[in-house]
């Protein structure tokens, strides 16, 4: 009798183990499915989100929809931009060094592009590529009309010392401005553009200190 309880409480533990380990099985395949919850940072100004395992799995991590960043960072670099070319289309007639010359050309050569493509950006979403102006005092590094007006009117070495500085301080703010929007910005090519500003303006800076 005492092996023939022990059996029988023998097969009980183990269909109580089997049972069990169904179970287990069970719970740790709807754990996977379910999983823990995930917190979901959201955009500038925007609280954060938590969202379930399943529905952050189905969560598209390729949205780049522009936000208001992203536009305002194209539109006030196109004018950005516009006057530095402005500054350069003097250098031609009015600088005597020919670094200077080179560097203006090489600037315009390379920020003529960078508007035509923040217009075209532009339009691809729908906007418009100017917004009025009233932004022209918020952006940082431009020449103000009198610090033109004193460019303009310079001639030579006077001239090339007078471009150097405005010019430094024009590209600091351009830095200013794609740091920025790489911080609050949304959309992948205006990254991209403020990558490529970033890394030419540096370069370009560490050229013009080393030529005053």
């Amino acid at each position: 009798m005492l092996v023939r309880r022990v059996t029988l409480v023998s097969a009980s533990l183990l269909l109580a183990l089997v049972l069990t380990g169904c179970d287990s099985g069970t719970d740790t395949k709807s754990g996977a499915a379910n999983g823990p919850s995930v917190i979901v940072p959201g955009k500038p100004g925007e609280s954060n989100r938590t969202l379930s395992a399943q529905d952050a799995a189905g969560r598209r991590v390729d949205d780049d929809t522009p936000n208001s960043a992203d536009v305002a960072y194209a539109r006030m670099m196109i004018q950005h931009h516009a006057q530095a070319l402005k500054m350069t289309e003097l250098a031609p007639q009015q600088a005597e060094s020919k670094s200077v010359k080179g560097l203006a050309a090489r600037i315009g050569a390379g920020q003529g592009p960078e508007i035509k493509a923040m217009q075209a950006w532009l339009a691809t979403y729908g906007e418009e590529g100017t917004s009025g102006g009233h932004e022209h005092t918020a952006m940082p590094g431009m020449a103000t009309e009198a610090q033109l007006t004193e460019l303009r009117a310079a001639r030579g070495k006077a001239f090339d010392a007078l471009f150097l500085t405005l010019m430094i301080t024009h590209h600091g703010g351009a830095l200013s401005m794609a740091t920025d929007v790489k911080a609050h910005g949304n959309n992948v090519r205006i990254e991209e553009m403020a990558d490529d500003v970033i890394a030419q303006q540096t370069s370009e800076i560490t050229r013009m200190r080393a030529m005053q």
